[in-house]
């Protein structure tokens, strides 16, 4: 007889919501610049959500953003209120 050995998928998270607020936000690019991981791009005038899957929640982009027109929300965050 074989050893089996057990094999558990990593449950891929759902990725953060990163919402900007066009009537705050200046086009100052800061949030663009500070994202290590360039999931933000300027379209235009204003910054917008390009690779959503790459973002790690660092909230870099939300810290930096001198108008607070950027938020950025982890993934379950709503899921420990009731606790």
């Amino acid at each position: 007889m074989s050893d089996e050995s057990v094999v558990t998928k990593k449950r891929k998270k759902a990725p953060p919501i990163i919402t900007i607020n066009k009537d705050w936000c200046k086009s100052c690019e800061i949030c663009v610049e500070f994202c290590p991981t360039h999931v933000l791009e300027m379209q235009g005038f204003y910054p917008v959500v390009a690779h959503i899957d790459q973002c790690t929640a660092c909230m870099l982009c939300e810290y930096r953003c001198p108008d607070f027109a950027i938020t950025v929300e982890k993934a379950g965050a709503d899921d420990n209120a009731a606790d």
